[in-house]
């Protein structure tokens, strides 16, 4: 079971986990693809098309980092559909809106913080959050403000890290523990932020953990997840139930 006084313990750091994402910002992307084999980006095509998110649609993407999946979200929903990602930190998003206008993609970058977003109620189609919510200070706060800029019977989508068991989990965590910190360095220069992420990855509350924290946070007819590649990361989709709001 997930500690989760643990998490909470090393996520009361929120302007050091800001300063540790600038430090590492240029070098985000470069650090991911080697780290995952590129897995990433599967699992992000996996986290749209579980958000059965259709063209035409608005989506909102929070914490959307250099934007991956924000843009993801984009090929989703065409050109008739609306797409924008926010981030509370600004070097992240200058990287994704650099990206965006090398693309010639049209999504919108805002800088704001996922636990009070500057959108009114019932927005959104598919409120989204990847591999971010583990750095609010409140995850059941986070889930009931992306609750509320979600239209009834529309969707949020949370893809995070798990905590795989068995002799795939071993050697997981040995690769997270030792291989990822050193990797980590080598590629962006910093060795600190990879050592962050694998600790908070490892106490998260992960798979049915996670569905209590939906819960908890209310406002959901229902909630699913789907473990990835033997619970190294899930998705977990929220349908927004008529009553909230």
């Amino acid at each position: 079971m997930c500690d989760e006084h643990a998490f909470y313990y090393l996520n009361r750091m929120t302007q050091h986990v800001q300063t540790m994402f600038s430090a590492i910002a240029r070098r985000y992307d470069a650090a991911n693809s080697v780290l995952s084999l590129g897995i990433h980006h599967r699992w992000r095509r996996q986290t749209v098309h579980l958000s059965q998110v259709r063209p035409g649609m608005e989506v909102l993407d929070c914490a959307t980092g250099t934007g991956d999946l924000a843009f993801a979200y984009k090929r989703a929903v065409g050109r008739t559909g609306v797409v924008t990602g926010t981030d509370l930190n600004a070097d992240m998003l200058a990287v994704a809106i650099q990206k965006s206008a090398q693309r010639r993609t049209k999504v919108q970058f805002l800088q704001a913080d996922a636990q009070h977003l500057p959108f009114p109620s019932n927005r959104f189609d598919v409120t989204s959050i990847a591999f971010g919510i583990r750095n609010v200070d409140d995850p059941v706060q986070e889930l009931r403000e992306m609750l509320r800029v979600t239209r009834p019977d529309g969707r949020v989508v949370v893809l995070e890290f798990g905590q795989p068991r068995g002799i795939w989990g071993s050697i997981y965590r040995m690769y997270s523990r030792i291989i990822v910190p050193t990797i980590g360095k080598l590629i962006t220069g910093y060795k600190a932020p990879y050592q962050y992420l694998p600790a908070t990855a490892s106490v998260f509350p992960a798979g049915t953990a996670f569905l209590e924290l939906m819960n908890k946070a209310g406002g959901f007819r229902s909630c699913t997840m789907k473990p990835l590649n033997g619970g190294i990361a899930y998705v977990y989709v929220g349908v927004r139930d008529n009553g909230v709001g």
